[in-house]
């Protein structure tokens, strides 16, 4: 009876403990993240702002239903951060997976796809094909994030050119935190930042800027701006884009310019230092490259930068139709590689440039670091491919090129910069240059050295360019390449680079977050392939049939003592 006693007791006492426990519990919360990656793990920036949530956040995640191996991980992963983020936001953020190829009627799926694509998800078509048949499968890796009247799309996959599939979408796993966290940030936003695309000495027009613009208007407040030599014309900006000027700057603007920077604010410089438009050969196969003078030099190079008037020519390029003959009496037309237009594939690992898709350029120049200013950081985004040359201007540029074979012992010069990100405390253009009158005005507040800021270079102002229809005034997405069909990351990297620029939480560093990918050993699994059946199959059995034995062993001989 004792005995029985104290086992109701031990179990009334374990009861209690376990509830107290419980009780205790509700007044912590701790989550542990074992993985030597940490990518369970949010970052102190997505903690904050899932803290910070007042408002229901609504998620439909259109990948669900019969997928493939490598896109159940990308749905489970996509989960798992939601389940994450819910964790610490409670009942303020809700989810549902969405197939959208469920309805068996054909119209409507086609229905739903279209509606998908309007709300700026990209669809991704999958082919089988096997001797019996083929079939093709439309996935939509995205998903839809509405808070309080507000709705934005969210691009779970992110494409790469010449990446392995399995390899695209881990690296698509680990920009889940940050493309949500970009997202979630942009909605809870009420006063935006400012940006000012320069006008006024022959930039891009309103057309060929139309798409970055309406990107950069769901993050940030946007106005052209023409300085006109007011001193006050930048006051109140945050940035600003001088994106393809073709007539020099005067002194009066550069000082304009020059003081916005030393003041702090950011900019992002997209420069053309040679004048040549495919315009020119449209009429003629043969046309001029001339250097172009944008008085710009002397500055630039007070901030460590030195845009070359040189054109680069790649191996690694895009590719233009040529005519090659007739057929009846149409001109035929193949697509050949244009060195003058490098494919740029980012191989850095700077926030800005990771894990992003091939951008397109047309008659990008070089750019080179110069001086030895230590307080300032300088940091190369983008380059040319290992087989690129530099041509210096003037020079004659031929479309008759194309009939060679290249020699690839001419495109030896490896890789060459192209983009440039400087940060840190800048020396003033206009040091030691003006007269005391001026440098001590109070009105004028002339400042000869910067606060920290940042700045970006990129000799190339197509990167930033979209296509327009002049006949229409409609404009193309960003990217868009129309002899391929193909967009490429023109848009990702503009926006990367506002955000680096302009980015106080540091969100952009949870880009930097990598998950190491441990992948089968597909050679080693082939040739041990039947070692590693037999250890998976036979000895679990045997450890079950050794414990039998020991304890059978140990009872018999435990009982026979007694």
């Amino acid at each position: 009876m004792s005995r029985k006693y104290t086992d109701i007791l031990q179990l009334v006492v374990g009861i209690v403990v376990l509830i107290l426990l419980n009780y205790l519990g509700s007044f912590f919360f701790s989550r542990i993240d074992l993985t030597s990656d940490k990518r369970y793990s949010l970052s102190e920036v997505s903690l904050e702002q899932a803290q910070e949530l007042d408002d229901f956040v609504y998620v439909r995640v259109y990948l669900d239903g019969d997928l493939p191996a490598d896109y159940k991980k990308l749905r489970e992963a996509t989960q798992e951060l939601l389940d994450e983020f819910r964790a610490y936001t409670g009942d303020n953020l809700q989810y549902e997976f969405i197939d959208p190829s469920a309805n068996p009627n054909e119209e409507e799926r086609e229905r739903v796809y279209n509606k998908l694509v309007k709300e700026g998800l990209k669809p991704t078509t999958l082919r089988k094909e096997s001797v019996e048949e083929a079939s093709q499968k439309v996935i939509f890796a995205g998903a839809m994030v509405t808070y309080k009247d507000r709705t934005l799309p969210w691009q779970l996959l992110r494409t790469q050119l010449g990446v392995p599939e399995p390899l695209m979408i881990n690296n698509s796993i680990q920009q889940l935190e940050y493309e949500f966290s970009s997202i979630l940030r942009n909605l809870m936003t009420v006063n935006k930042k400012r940006v000012a695309i320069l006008q006024g000495h022959g930039e891009l027009d309103e057309a060929s800027m139309a798409d970055i613009k309406k990107s950069l208007l769901e993050f940030y407040a946007v106005e052209e701006v023409t300085l006109n030599h007011q001193l006050r014309a930048l006051e109140g900006y945050d940035a600003v884009i001088v994106a393809g000027p073709d007539s020099a700057f005067d002194e009066k603007n550069k000082f304009i310019l020059d003081q916005f920077v030393m003041y702090g604010g950011k900019a992002l410089w997209l420069v053309e230092p040679v004048s040549i438009t495919m315009d020119s050969l449209q009429s003629a196969s043969t046309t001029l490259a001339l250097p172009r003078d944008l008085n710009l030099d002397d500055q630039f190079f007070r901030y460590g930068v030195r845009i070359n008037r040189d054109l680069v020519m790649d191996m690694q390029s895009m590719p233009i139709p040529v005519v090659t003959g007739q057929i009846g009496n149409q001109p035929r037309q193949e697509l050949f590689p244009w060195f003058y237009f490098p494919m740029i594939i980012p191989g850095k690992q700077h926030a800005i440039v990771k894990n992003l898709d091939a951008i397109k350029s047309e008659f990008i120049s070089t750019i080179d670091f110069v001086g030895k200013d230590t307080a300032i950081k300088k940091t190369v985004l983008l380059t040319s491919s290992d087989y690129s040359k530099v041509v210096s201007t003037p020079n004659r540029v031929s479309l008759n090129i194309l009939r060679m074979e290249p020699d690839p012992r001419q495109f030896n010069l490896g890789p060459q910069p192209l983009a440039v990100l400087v940060e840190g405390k800048f020396t003033s253009n206009f040091k030691n240059r003006l007269v005391d009158k001026i440098a001590q005005n109070q009105g004028i507040a002339f400042r000869e050295s910067s606060y920290p800021t940042k700045q970006i270079f990129v000799a190339d102002a197509d990167i930033i360019r979209n296509r327009v229809n002049r006949n229409t005034n409609e404009f193309y997405a960003l990217g868009f390449d129309r002899y391929t069909r193909r967009i490429y990351a023109n848009k990702d990297f503009i926006m990367n680079c506002m955000n680096y620029l302009l980015d106080d939480s540091g969100l952009l560093n949870v880009r930097a977050k990598e998950f190491k990918m441990r992948l089968l050993d597909r050679p080693r699994i082939e040739k041990q392939k039947f070692s590693w059946q037999l250890v998976n199959t036979v000895v679990p059995v045997l450890i079950i049939l050794l414990y039998g034995l020991i304890s059978y062993y140990w009872r018999r001989r435990k009982y026979t003592r007694r």
